[in-house]
């Protein structure tokens, strides 16, 4: 029998393609969006969000102190669900297999409020899991040792039996620097992999 009693997903780029630079690439072109980025660091901003700062006000004063990249920060926002896509199929397969088999299910997300508000409007996925732990309603962000403390203590479950998928490595260090088994993504089929391999799992309900 598995160990693993709750198995925990981020969602950027485990079940919802996040990749801003691809979007600007196509919007404004690969000169114009490195210029952009090497001006004004966007992922700076974004993080203020993750950290519970309001959506729309962070973006759109960032976009104020820069006039000559007003439009395209503003994107962020007015277009941030083409940035935020789009669903990771086999990932979102594999979290129902789980909810069917009885498995508990969690987030947890570097995602700022507003924007997970927003991204629930579009992936009704988002609403299925368990529990939520998502950052900007934690004021803290991974790989801060005090967001897993958080999911440990309020879940009540020990990090031996949890089971953490993230694409970033350092996320992936900060848990198993406290005992947490993690599995680090870069395609669903891993994932599917791993959670046969827990046992949590079947061949046929791992499939894509």
């Amino acid at each position: 029998m598995t160990k693993i009693q709750a198995v925990v997903f981020d969602i950027g780029n485990v079940l919802i393609s996040w990749q801003p630079e691809q979007f600007y690439d196509a919007v404004i072109g690969p000169e114009n969006r490195k210029k952009l980025f090497a001006d004004i660091d966007l992922h700076a901003m974004n993080e203020r969000v993750d950290l519970g700062a309001d959506f729309t006000q962070t973006i759109y004063d960032t976009a104020e102190k820069y006039p000559q990249w007003q439009a395209e920060i503003r994107l962020w926002h007015d277009r941030w669900i083409d940035i935020a896509q789009p669903a990771i199929g086999h990932s979102v397969k594999l979290l129902r297999a789980l909810k069917t088999k009885d498995v508990p299910v969690f987030a947890l997300s570097n995602f700022g409020i507003g924007s997970f508000e927003y991204a629930k409007t579009f992936y009704d996925f988002l609403d299925e899991f368990d529990r939520s732990y998502i950052s900007g309603y934690m004021g803290v962000t991974k790989p801060s040792p005090e967001i897993y403390q958080q999911v440990e203590e309020d879940s009540g479950i020990t990090p031996s039996r949890l089971l953490f998928a993230d694409d970033r490595i350092e996320n992936i260090q900060a848990a198993d620097a406290r005992g947490w088994n993690t599995h680090h993504f870069d395609a669903p089929l891993g994932l599917a992999d791993r959670l046969v391999a827990e046992g949590l799992l079947n061949q046929a309900e791992a499939k894509p």
